[in-house]
């Protein structure tokens, strides 16, 4: 049995809670509550859900970017939860993210081959000649000229700029890359374009992704298997055409019923949530989702929902099987 890239169990990351000095507790806020999937060799697993719905932070606590609350993370086999700074170090090459932002990711006082520079150099993969080489290399498979490499950040432009950021991630060559939200802030031209980059590139090098989007269509395309979150929470999880087609939970069946279509005669069932999300510093009882759910019962009130199967590879959190 192939061993998975990255196996998440129980992770939970909360901020706030702590008492200050002369002024009132801050609210405990469940940013991600209890979530568990893997990431084999290879794979690409989406991650979708509202604005809110703790999708950046899992990816930040996946790389311990910021440390879990409770549950287990491990790499390549290897449990990461606690390591220390020290003692991360060397998984720190093998995973690596692409932000949302491509320019507040990089820094303006660089220029390109300096940035791209700094991972051989901080990881002692290469220097002199062979740095130099690499940096061509990277830039060309990025879809940049070796001419670009003394330029700084600002003298790109916003799908340029993410081009640098996905070759500052291969740099190091990582076996799992976590990009959030890698097209959202650019223009609707240039994100296919980015879509299709980081598609090829992860057919050639092989590998395991994380990708993070609130667009339905770009899930559909570059993803394998797809996890729907909302409020820290995974309401549904499996193969994207059993999601796409068969979706078993009514967020998942909103979000789906939201999208946009191509095609202006096609006609689909309006669902409409209702409200907006709630907060996270205080969550409904049971099903999160109850309270925008259309299908909700007194029930879903009483207990939380664990994700159970309905079908291959495929499960929800959600008690009603008669509803889709």
């Amino acid at each position: 049995m192939t061993q998975p890239s990255l196996e998440v169990v129980g992770l939970a990351k909360t901020f706030g809670g702590e008492s200050r000095f002369l002024r009132p507790r801050r609210p405990t806020i469940r940013a991600v509550d209890d979530l568990s999937f893997t990431i084999n060799p290879g794979e690409v697993v989406g991650l979708v859900g509202e604005s809110g719905s703790g999708k950046t932070t899992v990816g930040r606590t996946v790389l311990r970017l910021t440390d879990p609350s409770a549950g287990t993370i491990r790499f390549e086999g290897t449990d990461i939860t606690a390591l220390d700074r020290q003692a991360l170090r060397p998984f720190r090459r093998r995973m690596q993210i692409v932000f949302q932002d491509p320019y507040a990711s990089l820094n303006p006082r660089l220029t390109v081959e300096d940035t791209l520079g700094e991972a051989f150099a901080i990881h002692g993969l290469a220097s002199g000649a062979e740095r130099r080489r690499k940096i061509v290399e990277l830039l060309a498979r990025v879809g940049l000229d070796e001419s670009q490499a003394a330029r700084y950040p600002h003298e790109f432009s916003g799908g340029q700029r993410q081009r640098i950021v996905i070759a500052r991630a291969l740099a190091v060559e990582p076996a799992f890359i976590v990009a959030d939200e890698p097209v959202s802030a650019l223009d609707v031209s240039i994100q296919a374009q980015i879509v299709n980059l980081l598609a090829s590139l992860q057919r050639d090098l092989g590998l395991a992704m994380l990708f993070i989007s609130h667009d339905l269509s770009v899930i559909e395309y570059i993803c394998d298997r797809v996890i729907v979150m909302y409020l820290g929470r995974a309401m549904e999880e499996g193969p994207v055409e059993e999601i796409f087609t068969n979706p078993k939970h009514p967020y998942t069946e909103a979000l789906l019923a939201a999208a946009p279509v191509p095609d202006p005669a096609a006609k689909r069932d309006k669902v409409i949530l209702a409200g907006d999300i709630p907060s996270p510093a205080n969550p409904p009882s049971g099903c999160v989702f109850r309270t925008r759910c259309r299908h909700a019962l007194p029930a879903c009130a009483e207990a939380r929902p664990v994700m159970r199967n309905v079908g291959d590879d495929h499960r929800t959190a959600c008690i009603r099987d008669d509803i889709l």
